[in-house]
């Protein structure tokens, strides 16, 4: 090599090949998932660099972490490197389904009349421009005196032969390119449900360690991804007096990379959630006198309110886990495995059986029917979360609802369906009087409950119906409700302090019961509004 010729460039470092990184283990929160990877690897004495995955491109990079354990190495810097690679069209091979060959032929043949149908619209356009020229020289002609009408019609005639030709082969080929788009279409539909293209944007971690000595590791790497979810599902199938409930995890995920075996966790922290406290505004409370018309009159109104018990308050928008106001953690007892389609997979969780105590219910103001209730305590051991709740009674399926937030060991009930051998009707009456000294206004309602049992020929036995009933409750000194217990057929078995009158009514085959209740709502002369 003589002086004068350059150095020859230094060898670019090999890419390294890229080290499998299985899904081990996932964390699923309400709205994304962390994701646990492991991998064995062969570490040699110095500084290495390492190329895992792929993974999946929506990883979050800040939250990405790598850990060795069973050597002495350190982890000196880990990233998420990703690559663009588009997919540009080509030629299918003989590896391919022959519904993708069909779509490539498909498409070639739309490309093929596209251009044939350009060629067509040109042709046309130029026979447009030749019958015009061709006027133009018979207008100039005629005005110079010349007269050729044999040889005028033979042109026009030619040209205008040529140009219906033309637009009839024009109609031909784009009746055709419809018909080919249409089945290009339906073939592309077919290929989406079939297959899945590859990803064109991919990702790897790049790790570099630095191990003092040659030796087997364990990598672990923990990352965020979003586009997955979970959600609390439930079935309870009552079966005479042992209810069966079992809990399942509804999962979504659509994160590029199957989850498969993998050990699944259900939790319900919000990570994105802000842990600032909410800021203190004035909240300034004024007195004022009251008007003589205030002090002569008190203004009341019958206002609907729903009995609940108290828990956290409901929220406009997508609904979410109900956890009670405590982070929730549930685990699958097996591996699970949760495909990248974006569909809804149902997890099994646990399933615990324990005695319900049943009963037929009925609440006429809301609704005639007699519903069979189901009523036990929480028997799974962990506290059951909001959500949907399929019920299965005797024959088979009977509906679906909701189950709310119930603690272990809570007492809940179910609705499991009405019962087509009742029938219950209500009537109900309205009188006002006011007394002339006292000017005392008295309401008085009469409410009617005709209960009445079908049952077959050879059916025995009698059937308890509980009937609930409710009565206004007063917030003010000047209304008084009284219940008018003698004036009640039968007598009440009991009332709530929600105004909830019950009665447990015993029915043989073929009964039919009355029930009055009879209420009167007492207001005093400077009440207005009822």
């Amino acid at each position: 090599m003589s002086p004068t010729s350059p150095a020859p460039a230094p060898a670019s470092e090999p890419e390294p090949a890229p080290v499998p990184m299985p899904v081990t283990a996932v964390t699923c929160l309400e709205d994304r998932a962390q994701i646990t990877r492991t991998a064995a690897l062969e570490l040699t004495a110095g500084v290495r660099r390492l190329r895992l995955g792929p993974v999946s491109a929506l990883a979050v990079d800040r939250s990405l972490h790598a850990e060795l354990t069973g050597a002495e190495a350190d982890v000196l810097d880990v990233r998420i490197v990703r690559a663009w690679t588009p997919r540009g069209p080509q030629a299918p091979t003989e590896d391919d389904a022959p519904l993708r060959r069909h779509a490539y032929a498909l498409q070639e043949q739309q490309t093929g009349l596209e251009h044939h149908r350009d060629r067509l619209r040109t042709r046309l356009d130029v026979l447009d421009r030749l019958a015009g020229d061709l006027l133009r020289d018979i207008a100039e002609g005629a005005g110079a005196g010349e007269s050729e009408p044999e040889r005028w019609t033979t042109e026009l005639d030619r040209v205008d032969a040529e140009r219906a030709a033309h637009e009839d082969e024009l109609a031909a080929v784009g009746a055709r390119l419809a018909r080919v788009a249409a089945e290009l279409g339906s073939t592309h539909d077919a290929l989406a449900l079939a297959e899945e293209e590859p990803p064109s944007l991919t990702a790897h971690i790049e790790l570099t360690v630095r191990a003092a000595a040659a030796g087997p590791a364990t990598l672990r790497v923990t990352h965020l991804t979003p586009c997955a979810l979970w959600r609390p599902a439930y079935r309870a199938t009552l079966d005479g007096d042992r209810l069966t409930l079992r809990t399942d995890a509804t999962v979504w995920q659509r994160t590029g990379e199957d989850w498969s075996g993998v050990d699944l966790t259900l939790s319900t922290a919000r990570s994105t959630q802000a842990t600032s406290p909410p800021r203190l505004v004035e909240d300034r409370l004024t007195l004022r006198d009251r008007s003589a018309d205030e002090r002569r009159t008190v203004d009341v109104a019958v206002r609907e309110e729903t009995v609940g018990d108290v828990g956290p308050l409901q929220v406009a928008g997508p609904p979410g886990v109900d956890d009670g106001g405590e982070t929730r953690v549930l685990r699958a007892p097996a591996p699970a495995s949760v495909p990248s389609d974006g569909r809804a997979h149902r997890v099994p969780l646990s399933s615990a059986s324990t005695t319900a105590r049943t009963e037929q219910v009925c609440a006429p103001e809301l609704s005639p029917l007699v519903t069979e209730v189901a009523r036990f305590t929480n028997p799974t051991g962990h506290a059951l979360l909001t959500g949907p709740v399929d019920l299965v009674r005797g024959s088979g399926f009977t509906g679906r609802g909701t189950l709310p937030f119930t603690a272990p060991d809570a007492p809940q009930e179910l609705a499991f369906g009405s019962s087509d051998t009742y029938r219950v009707t209500r009537e109900t009456e309205e009188s006002r009087d006011t007394a002339t000294l006292t000017q005392r206004t008295v309401i008085t309602r009469t409410v009617r409950l005709h209960v009445s049992r079908f049952s077959a020929p050879d059916e025995t036995g009698e059937r308890t119906v509980t009937l609930r009933e409710r009565i206004p409750v007063s917030e003010v000194a000047d209304v008084d409700v009284r219940l008018r217990e003698d004036r009640c057929s039968p007598a009440p078995d009991g009332v709530d302090a929600e105004g909830i009158v019950r009665w447990d009514l015993t029915l043989p085959p073929g009964a039919h019961r009355t029930v009055t209740l009879v209420y009167d709502v007492v207001a005093r002369a400077k009440v207005t509004g009822l």
